[in-house]
């Protein structure tokens, strides 16, 4: 019964603090923040132990898995956009993907953080259903990857935009790179506030960035590892 009134009151938490953010698209309000954080605190409050609330949240784990292939929809409806601006999207994914990877667990070891946290940290710039895919297939944690990934696109959502003032990007292609590759779905979301190109092209980068990650990591792992 806890179970199910957990898994409920998260989808109702979601859906709330969901319009809230859709009448105040602020960072602070977005539901990949408000939702996991009132959850903490009411689970803290009420004594609820993890497992007792995981009995109806793990559901939405199982959800992460059909996710993963929907993505192959967006990617076929934008097939088109994909083809012609094919180049750009690769290069900069390609680029991105790497970066992120390799400054993670170049940061989690000079942080001499513990070896489980540094794998668990390079999957961090994709989306939750393969970041926690890879986190599993390489030896870490992917529970920890999913904080980590939520945590990096709500960081990608607060600096993007400082960095494309910085830098004065103020191409469609570029924005959809850009926050597609380094902050996944939160990012896509920003990206649609630019313009529907922007936010089409994100899609497409963090769907490519996922796919990339998803075969890249264990390879990067074993030559990080040697």
């Amino acid at each position: 019964m806890i179970g199910l009134i957990c898994l409920l009151g998260t989808l109702g938490l979601y859906a709330v603090s969901k319009r809230i953010y859709a009448k105040r698209p602020k960072v602070y309000l977005s539901p990949l923040l408000i939702t996991p954080v009132i959850i903490i605190l009411i689970l803290t409050w009420a004594q609820i132990p993890y497992e007792s609330y995981n009995k109806g949240g793990k559901w939405l784990s199982s959800l992460l898995q059909p996710a993963t292939v929907a993505f192959a929809v967006p990617l076929y409806k934008n097939f088109k956009v994909l083809k012609k601006h094919a180049t750009e999207i690769i290069a900069g994914v390609l680029t991105g993907s790497c970066v992120a990877m390799i400054s993670s667990a170049f940061l989690a070891k000079c942080l001499h953080l513990d070896t489980s946290l540094v794998i668990s940290l390079v999957p961090r710039s994709v989306t939750t259903p393969i970041a926690m895919n890879v986190s599993q297939d390489i030896g870490g944690v992917p529970n920890i990857t999913a904080a980590f990934v939520i945590m990096t696109g709500l960081l990608g959502s607060m600096i993007g935009p400082m960095v494309l003032r910085m830098f004065k990007i103020d191409n469609d292609i570029a924005r959809g790179i850009l926050y597609g590759t380094s902050s996944h779905g939160a990012g896509t979301s920003k990206a649609f506030e630019n313009s529907a190109l922007s936010g089409t092209i994100s899609s497409i980068s963090m769907i490519v960035a996922a796919l990339f990650t998803l075969g890249a990591a264990p390879v990067m792992m074993h030559m990080l590892a040697h």
